[in-house]
């Protein structure tokens, strides 16, 4: 069995909750993408990521099913496992430093797929939401699971402080329907929700340009910052599980 290391990223306060990780730091003992690929689906963590160069930061990173230019969590978390001043990714260079008990990124949001972000009035409503049942359909017949896998649900929890209350539900992940958002919630038939998603952070702090702070799920945080040029930072606790 390949040996890697499981991560919870965006962890709140009390270094609870956060987005399970697995990264494979000797990604030379899996070096066939279709291998990566299959290990990445038989693991069922949201995102694996193969560490290809550990000392230049070059790695790759998989869903079950199939393989992300960037990602917002997996660079988080490999960027605290790593220690390293960047990541290199096949969407670009991705900024890295740690600064006491949070790790942070820089990236662009033109490197994150597009996503719907549907503002709701209050905290209240962003929490109240159900996680769609796999037989539901929209009134324009879509299923849920390709609707809400491109929603990020946010409200101002106090818009002065930049405090934001999100949510996101993820689509299916494979044909089981065996995809893991690491710890955090409600799995239904393959649609689940993400317990934090810091590519959509990102696209959200472009949209609104200024500074937020993220409660996400049942209880992640995420930090997030714009920075010249186009680029935003984004960052997090981060933990190893085993």
């Amino acid at each position: 069995m390949t040996d890697y290391d499981v991560l919870r990223v965006f962890c709140g306060a009390n270094t609870g909750y956060g987005n399970e990780l697995a990264v494979v730091r000797k990604g030379s003992t899996v070096p066939d993408p279709e291998e990566r690929q299959a290990l990445a689906a038989e693991l069922g963590f949201s995102e694996t990521v193969f560490v290809d160069d550990p000392e230049r930061g070059i790695i790759d990173i998989h869903t079950p099913t199939l393989r992300l230019p960037f990602a917002g969590h997996p660079c988080v978390g490999t960027a605290w496992l790593l220690d390293v001043p960047e990541l290199v990714t096949p969407a670009g260079v991705v900024g890295t430093r740690l600064d006491g008990e949070f790790t942070w990124i820089e990236a662009r949001p033109e490197w994150v797929p597009p996503r719907t972000l549907r503002q709701y009035a209050s905290a209240a409503e962003v929490e109240a939401l159900a996680v769609p049942s796999p037989g539901e359909r929209s009134e324009t017949g879509v299923p849920p699971d390709e609707v809400w896998g491109r929603i990020y649900a946010w409200a101002w929890e106090d818009e002065a402080a930049g405090r934001v209350r999100a949510r996101a539900f993820r689509g299916r992940t494979d044909e089981r329907g065996a995809g893991r958002s690491g710890g955090a919630g409600a799995r239904t038939g393959g649609i689940e929700e993400d317990e934090a998603t810091g590519a959509a952070a990102l696209l959200l702090t472009a949209r609104l340009g200024r500074a937020l702070n993220i409660t996400q799920g049942r209880g992640s945080q995420l930090l997030t910052a714009p920075q010249p040029e186009g680029w935003v930072e984004v960052g997090g606790r981060v933990v190893l599980e085993r």
